[in-house]
């Protein structure tokens, strides 16, 4: 039986929402080389998909978050998700900006949200974890962030860090783990290529 971790990685991997490429590595925005890129935004341009995703992130926060009275999106990204996951569990729906509008009223998060709300903030890629938690700063100052869902993790060192100083559970449904080996298993890549793409996640500011 396909577990949804694994479901949720076939999917990214059939629309191209993620390329494994350790011949010939990305440069993120950090500086960092890395033998995958994600765009998760394109999940929304895909009815099933995303269809799998706000289910399985509903199930999860179920799960994980009971207590939730509040989904948040980040912006932009986690913004579509946020919307099919709080219509799903019937629950009222806010997004935070990276930062406040710098006219009108100034709002860095939309929607209403008080001081006894538990929060959940949604999100379509973990890689630091520092828009989510920056938008979870800007939500602890009026109200309790439970945890944080998202669609995908790259499981790095430095966001298990982040997120364990900041205090806020993480929960994802899939993982890097679980996509390279099911990219692995569907013959996308070889076994050198999955060598590759595990030595990267074991030390990916020295890998070579």
């Amino acid at each position: 039986m396909t577990t949804i971790a694994e479901q949720i990685a076939q999917d990214l991997l059939q629309i191209q929402a993620v390329t494994l490429r350790p011949q010939e590595p990305f440069t993120w925005a950090s500086g960092l080389k890395a033998p995958i890129y994600t765009d998760n935004r394109q999940t929304i341009a895909f009815p099933e998909v995303r269809n799998h995703i706000a289910d399985g992130l509903a199930a999860l926060i179920q799960e994980c978050y009971p207590n939730a009275t509040v989904i948040a999106g980040v912006a932009t990204a986690g913004i579509p998700h946020a919307a099919l996951v709080a219509d799903r569990l019937h629950l009222p729906l806010s997004y935070v900006r990276p930062k406040p509008k710098d006219h009108g009223a100034g709002k860095q998060i939309e929607g209403q949200i008080d001081s006894s709300d538990q929060v959940v903030l949604i999100d379509d890629l973990i890689s630091t974890g520092g828009s989510v938690l920056n938008a979870a700063q800007a939500v602890q100052a009026s109200a309790s962030v439970i945890g944080v869902a998202a669609i995908f993790s790259y499981g790095l060192p430095d966001s298990l860090t982040n997120f364990q100083q900041a205090q806020i559970p993480l929960h994802t449904l899939t993982n890097y783990q679980t996509l390279i080996t099911t990219a692995h298993n569907q013959n996308k890549i070889t076994p050198e290529d999955l060598q590759l793409l595990q030595q990267w996640h074991q030390d990916p500011h020295h890998w070579n």
